[in-house]
């Protein structure tokens, strides 16, 4: 729901949001991003895409429901995807918001979502103590701590948008 937010106060004239996510993928992700939608009166347009098959009758139910932004929930399917995904959204001028550093590196608008340098830190830090002879099942689960914001300073350029110092800051 965060980079919903996120996403509303860098483009602020949007109201109606394509949420492409995979079904197959379990995740509370568009669950969370429905209620985040409804607070901030924003229309979201649920769009299930599976695999590349899936790509062009997606990104042409965006077009036809009127989308002028576009949230990716991140799943293996639109990580493989995500050149054809941000090529789509440059070319139609949406705004992109996705989770993980990639997304806005890649050409999309924004990312927010847990660094993922971190993670795999602390994942080499769990294969080590597995290694050394650490039961898994006594290794406490761990959540993401830490949460990065990027914004693509060249797409908010040519998508007409002014970065809010609030969020610079």
């Amino acid at each position: 729901g965060k980079r919903l937010q996120f996403l509303k106060e860098v483009a602020p004239h949007i109201a109606h949001v394509a949420m492409l996510f995979n079904p197959d993928h379990p995740d509370n992700e568009p669950r969370e991003v429905r209620r985040t939608a409804a607070v901030l009166g924003v229309q979201l347009q649920s769009i299930e895409f599976r695999g590349r098959g899936d790509l062009d009758v997606a990104f042409q139910a965006a077009i036809q429901g009127g989308a002028d932004a576009l949230y990716v929930v991140s799943s293996r399917q639109t990580i493989l995807n995500m050149p054809r995904i941000v090529e789509f959204a440059t070319k139609n001028k949406l705004p992109v918001a996705g989770g993980w550093g990639g997304w806005a590196k890649a050409g999309g608008l924004l990312s927010y979502g847990p660094n993922t340098n971190t993670i795999s830190r602390q994942a080499a830090t769990y294969v080590d103590k597995i290694l050394k002879g650490a039961r898994p099942a006594d290794l406490p689960v761990q959540q993401p701590a830490g949460f990065e914001l990027i914004i693509n300073g060249r797409t908010a350029k040519a998508l007409g948008l002014t970065i809010p110092p609030a969020i610079v800051a």
